[in-house]
């Protein structure tokens, strides 16, 4: 299989959709030899922040000395950008090779009359499969949808299980409700295994705290130590980060490049995993976790990509996240002029996002993002117009970038945000309107 030809295989068995349950993943698993046995992973189930504190506590393992696989998805630049080892991602030969291994014996499912795996359980036992070939230490993950009966709960006994902020999405396939969708996500909570939560509201760590009592797993709820939040400073223009100084219990002097409260938040709460980590005998010294902090990137979370004017992109696509980002875009940008690029999913509750944002905003020009399940551009507009009387919907995202700068000028701030799905593709028509110019 060539690295064309495993692109192509992903594009269609991603057709078959989204099949809860642990049935096929755990079959293809054993026809691979179960490698996922052979590995110590931290779980990670959330509704936000989950990429960020897999960033966050890869980052510092790699610092500590240990090989370190981490998988998440989706990914935003290349497809096999999500499984990565010391944050270096798959080489496409490698891609290739191990996707081809997994296709056999896909395919020897379906030979037998047994359904074909989805693409997230493909994708799942590939990270398995990949960080166990090449003898990774540690490996951080995340799950894809809930927790329950997303296809890396296969996992029978975890190294610790870790639990971010639970808000309202994916309400189709969770729930409608906090505590139905908290009981998913604390389906990852093994017996025996310690968990870590974020702070939650009462009624979602009240689903989390029973089951943890179910499985006699030993509950930390984060912050353990008081953290304060020392400094954040200005945007580093030419370094295009977000510095934060912040103390936590008796440590200073802990410093992120990202951007945002929430960020410190997802800071602590993978320095909480971290400590409990220690306690089970890893090895971390104080300077690998200071370094592992400060070296840990995350691209599509309040990513500056361009600086003159600012260009921001934001991965915010419910709206929860939505709430973070415009408090980030106020602690920042006070009393600067805002455009917005925004494209969103049709199944998101995108009317609150926009209730949510539209107020930092001088013009809101909408785009279509490249999604089957993308809310076409101009109905977004139609929605937009009903809080903002300056909407526009661009033809392309090439052309929204362009109408974006001929609008921010010289002194504006320009915030791409929605769908993951559309901050590829500001890349790349940033780069291109660059190239006009």
């Amino acid at each position: 299989m060539t690295y064309k030809e495993a692109i192509e295989y992903t594009g269609r068995i991603t057709k078959l959709g989204i099949v809860p349950g642990l049935t096929s993943i755990s079959e293809l698993l054993q026809r691979l030899g179960n490698p996922q046995e052979r590995l110590r992973i931290i779980h990670i189930a959330g509704t936000n922040g989950k990429g960020s504190v897999l960033c966050f506590i890869s980052s510092v393992l790699k610092t500590a000395g240990y090989r370190t696989g981490r998988f998440f998805s989706p990914s935003i630049s290349k497809y096999h950008e999500r499984f990565q080892i010391n944050n270096r991602m798959i080489s496409k030969d490698d891609f290739a090779f191990y996707l081809a291994v997994i296709k056999e014996a896909a395919d020897g499912m379906v030979a037998q009359g047994l359904m074909h795996p989805t693409a997230f359980e493909i994708d799942t036992a590939l990270a398995f499969y990949y960080f166990a070939d090449k003898k990774c230490d540690l490996v951080v993950l995340e799950t894809g949808l809930g927790g329950t009966s997303d296809a890396t709960n296969v996992i029978k006994k975890p190294l610790l299980s870790v639990i971010t902020p639970i808000s309202l999405d994916h309400a189709d396939i969770l729930g409608k409700t906090y505590q139905e969708i908290a009981g998913h996500k604390a389906g990852i909570i093994k017996a025996g295994v310690n968990a870590i939560s974020a702070a939650q509201r009462d009624d979602v760590m009240a689903v989390i705290k029973r089951r943890c009592s179910e499985c006699e797993s030993r509950l930390m709820v984060s912050p353990l130590y008081e953290i304060k939040l020392n400094k954040q400073k200005k945007p580093d223009y030419q370094a295009k980060v977000f510095p934060q100084i912040f103390s936590y219990g008796n440590g200073g002097g802990f410093r992120i490049n990202m951007a945002g409260d929430h960020q410190v938040d997802n800071a602590v709460l993978a320095l909480d995993a971290v400590t409990v980590l220690k306690e089970q005998g890893l090895k971390i010294s104080e300077a690998a976790v200071k370094k592992g902090l400060r070296d840990a990137f995350w691209q599509g979370r309040f990513e500056m990509i361009h600086d003159k004017p600012p260009f921001i992109i934001d991965g915010a696509h419910n709206v929860d996240a939505a709430v973070k980002l415009a408090k980030t875009l106020k602690n920042y940008f006070t009393n600067k002029r805002i455009i917005y690029i925004m494209g969103v999913l049709s199944d998101k509750d995108y009317v609150s996002i926009i209730a949510e944002t539209y107020a930092m905003a001088e013009h809101i020009i909408t785009v279509t993002p490249p999604n089957p399940r993308a809310l076409n551009g101009y109905d977004l507009a139609m929605a937009v117009n009903k809080f903002h009387p300056q909407a526009t919907c661009a033809d392309s995202i090439r052309e929204a970038c362009e109408l974006a700068f001929l609008l921010a000028g010289k002194d504006g701030v320009i915030v791409a945000f929605g769908s993951l799905s559309i901050l590829d593709e500001i890349k790349k028509g940033l780069l291109l309107t660059a190239e006009r110019k």
